[in-house]
Formats: C-alpha cells, structure tokens, sequence
C-alpha cells in the first residue's frame, strides 16, 4: 500500500513539474530551448522514463545524494553556463524543507532535482541555446544521444554525478583548453583585471618613449604576453627593481606587441595604432564572456566527430583537414563578406571539378555583374565570359537589353583567370557554396579575410584536392588530369565529411586564447540566450 501511494505521489509530482515547466519553457525563437531538446524530452529525456528505470522510486532521498548533485552543479560554471539555472544554490535548502513537509513535498522535490540534473546532462553534452535562433543558415545536425537511462539511474543511485557529467562533457582539446581559458580570464577578472590604454592615444613603436607605453607592458604582462617590466613596481621580482625605463618600447616589447596581434588576428606590424588600441581596451569581463559562448558553440558540434574530416573555421579563416593518417594539414581560407555571409553546415565531400567553368549565381549576377555590363560593355570578354540563354544557347552580348536583361546566364571559361581557379571541391548543401581555387592570391596575406560571396577559397587548394585523392583511395593524378585542360568531375572514391563552423574564440596549439572579430555578428545574440534564466 505504502508503494502505490509513493508510486502515485512520485507520478503527479512528476505531471505537475512537467506541465508547469512546459507553459514556462520560452520558444526557441527566443534561443533559449532547442528544438534538439524538445525531441529529446519526448524520447529518452524525460522524467517518466528516469522514473520507470527505477520503478518510480524517489531518487534524492539522502541527503549526501543531494550535496552531490548540488557540488556537480557548481561545476557547471567552468563550462560557462550558470549553476544557479540548474539550482545549484537552493536544491539542498529544498530537499531539507521538503523533508519536514508531507509525501507531496518530497515527490515535488524529487521530480524538480531530477529536471535539473537531466537539464544540465543536456546542455552539456549538445548546449543550452538552439544554433538555429542565433545562425538562421544553420544545417549542422546535433547529436542528441545521451547515456542510456539506466546509466544515469545507476549514478545517481551510487551520488556519482561529477562523472555522470563529465561523461557528457565533449571530450576534445579545444573543449577542455577553452575551459582553461575560461578560468584563467577569470582569474584576472577576479584580480581587477587589466589597465586600459587612454582613448584616442599616439601610435606607439619600437624605440619611442611615451607615457602609455608603460601602461602597455602592464596590459601585456596581465595575459602572460610579456614577462618584463610593468607600469607599477611594486608586481616586478626584486632582481628586476634596475630594470631600464618602462616608458620606452623596447625589442621586447615590439615581441610581445606582435604576439598580442596574432592572436587577436590583426596585423603583426608590432606597431600599436587605433585597431591594435582598441583590441588592447576591451575588458576582461568582455573576453569571458567571449570565451563562454564559443564553450556552448563547442557543445554544438564537438560530439561524435569521425576521425577524418574538413573542418572550415569561417571566423577564424582557417581550413583544418584531419587526415585518416592522424595527419593535420592546415591552410588560410578567404570566407564571406557580412552580407554574404558563409553558412554554417555540414556535409560529405563527393567529388572536385577540374578546370572548371564558373555560372554565376543569380545574386552576384544582379548585384555586381550586370551594373559592370552597364557601364562597360568590353567588361565581359575581358573576364572570358559568354552570353545564354535560359536553355544554355550562347548569345551575342549586343542581342541583350542589359537595362533588363530577363533570365540571361552568364559563364566564364575555364582558364587562368576564372574566378574558381583550377579546382573545385563540392559537396551537397542547399546554399550552393564550395571549396575552391582563386587567382586572387594576395587575398591571403590579410589577417581578416572575409572578401567571398560566401564560398570559401582556399590557399594551396591543389594540394588539399590531392590529399583528398590519396586518402580515399580514388587514385588520381591531380597534375594529369589539369594537363588534360578538359573540365570534368572527378568523384571521390570515398565520402570526405565537412564542417562549415564559426567561433570568435579558439585555443592556439600552446592553449592561448585566439580572439577573432565578430564578423557576422552573432556573439551578442548568443550571450543574450546563453544568459537566459531556465524556468525549471
């Protein structure tokens, strides 16, 4: 008798915290609920299914089970979510009270410790904010599957919940350097962070001396950029009380200066004018916050990657290929201009075209081809670009009324100066972007390249397509079959997979943080739905 009615208890505790959870839930408009979530709390997420894994038995009936989970929650915080979201600062003043309280109170109590730990499990392994409501062009499917049921019953039974989540937690470097990131620009918070630059400041160079500059070194110092002199003595070792002027820039600094820029991809001049200034000035408490979104960013996609794969960093102007030989060959790439911006998505890689021709895509043709026709009828031959009709049949430029040219094509040869290059390397997506060549070269020597129309050209491209030949078996020549002049597609014998990914924060190889411009303008959006208070 005593079971049924727990069995009772326990199941209209968990009917009302699920429907009172469900009017509170915001839309995922909003960005605080994923669509991802909702599927996962109609199959193996929910509370009735944790309850009939145990028989619908209470779970948090000990007081040591509920400090568990409270100390778990507090965890959260190095993966910059919010422990307070979870109840991290209430669950175990709650379970005492419910204690005092009636069989209701504690089935309320128990259904609402197990919503929270389930939440967390969640946002950990696939995050907190759908992509979909920051990225409207986001294709990249989440892998949602999270321990069978009956593995986290079995934790929570034995007060395991640290490593329940951990369990969860993406397993990948980046992750794990973010998080260390996360805590050491938490450090300096806590320490009251760095000094600023004044405002509208003289450019400072190797060899001037200038009030400013001793700020600089201090600012530098903070972040481990320079380990020499700073503005205030008082930080310095006793060995260096000698050191020479902090007031003027010295070799050392012009270093540090330059190692600053790399990582904040701006121009590695070591000279510290307005774009330099401004990077140096933004708070610490800014660059957290930075660090914690690209955590959730990394939520989204680092789960079940396979062992080879393209990985375009669209932020960061980078292509990294993880080779099946554990190989990483890595490259500049050349992404979309913010109005034409990359998309972030994944696919499979199925095949490169070779000496290939270019149509031009109906917004670059309106946009920008046809207004240079108006103004320069020699425009086209110059480019190697013929005239069709929706058909395909070529027409003579003169025959078109380019004030209102109708469904006009336009195609550029193949041949040096086409704006693909000599290569191509496609896979299915439903914005039409690629991997390609260009003859623009010097695009690449920029620290920020966001030039493209939203495909993404690649430095050394040829040999990224020949790697991808030998890799998956295909056997072919890449030099051959360019010789051959003909335009032709060439299948891969094997799939490649291929992400297209965007973060504004990325460790470097040594774990320092890099910190890319916002070129889209995503950031604010994402911090506004990763601060969103839950409604559990």
């Amino acid at each position: 008798m005593r079971r049924s009615v727990a069995i009772g208890v326990l199941t209209l505790g968990i009917m009302l915290v699920s429907g009172m959870a469900m009017a509170q839930q915001p839309t995922a408009q909003e960005g605080s609920v994923s669509a991802v979530e909702q599927a996962l709390e109609q199959q193996n997420g929910t509370l009735e299914a944790f309850y009939a894994a145990r028989d619908f038995q209470a779970a948090w009936t000990r007081e040591s089970r509920v400090e568990a989970l409270v100390e778990a929650m507090k965890k959260l915080a190095e993966d910059g979510l919010e422990p307070t979201d979870y109840g991290a600062d209430r669950l175990l003043a709650e379970f005492r009270q419910a204690q005092a309280g009636d069989d209701m109170a504690r089935g309320r109590f128990d259904t609402r410790a197990t919503r929270a730990l389930l939440t967390a499990l969640r946002h950990l392994h696939h995050g907190k904010v759908d992509p979909n409501s920051i990225d409207a062009d986001w294709e990249v499917p989440i892998n949602a599957q999270l321990p069978p049921m009956g593995a986290i019953v079995r934790a929570v039974d034995a007060g395991e919940i640290t490593a329940l989540l951990d369990s969860v937690r993406p397993a990948y470097a980046p992750y794990q350097r973010l998080q260390q990131g996360l805590a050491r620009y938490r450090h300096i918070q806590r320490l009251g962070g760095w000094p600023m630059l004044p405002e509208g400041g003289p450019t400072l160079r190797l060899g001037e001396a200038h009030p400013d500059v001793a700020i600089l070194r201090e600012r530098l110092a903070r972040v481990g950029e320079l380990e020499v002199m700073a503005a205030d003595p008082s930080i310095l070792p006793a060995a260096d009380l000698e050191a020479p002027d902090p007031r003027r820039f010295d070799a050392d600094l012009e270093a540090a200066v330059k190692r600053f820029q790399d990582r904040h991809l701006l121009e590695t001049d070591g000279v510290v004018g307005p774009r330099t200034r401004a990077a140096l000035n933004v708070p610490v408490g800014k660059r957290v916050d930075q660090i914690r979104l690209n955590l959730e960013r990394a939520r989204w996609l680092m789960h079940g990657l396979p062992e080879a794969f393209v990985l375009v960093d669209i932020a960061g102007y980078r292509l990294s290929y993880f080779r099946p030989n554990g190989q990483v060959w890595r490259s500049r790439i050349v992404v979309g201009q913010p109005y034409r911006r990359t998309p972030s998505l994944r696919s499979e890689i199925t095949h490169l075209t070779v000496n290939p021709t270019w149509t031009v895509p109906p917004t670059i043709l309106r946009e920008d081809v046809i207004p240079k026709v108006r103004r320069d009828p020699g425009y086209l031959a110059r480019q190697n670009m013929q005239v069709l009709s929706p058909s395909g049949q070529r027409l003579s430029p003169g025959q078109v009324d380019w004030s209102n040219p109708g469904n006009v094509m336009i195609r550029q040869a193949a041949g040096p100066g086409n704006s693909l290059g000599q290569v191509v390397v496609r896979f299915p997506n439903d914005h039409l972007v690629y991997l390609h060549d260009t003859p623009a070269q010097s695009l690449f020597s920029r620290e920020q390249r966001a030039f493209s129309s939203g495909c993404i050209r690649v430095q050394g491209v040829l040999e990224f397509a020949q790697l991808l030949f030998d890799d998956t078996g295909s056997g072919h020549d890449l030099r051959a079959l360019l010789a051959d002049g003909r335009t032709r597609d060439v299948p891969l014998a094997e799939t490649m997979p291929v992400i297209l990914h965007y973060w504004t924060v990325h460790p470097d190889s040594g774990g320092q943080m890099v910190f890319r411009p916002d070129i889209y303008e995503r950031d604010d959006a994402l911090l506004r739905a990763l601060d969103r208070p839950l409604a559990l």
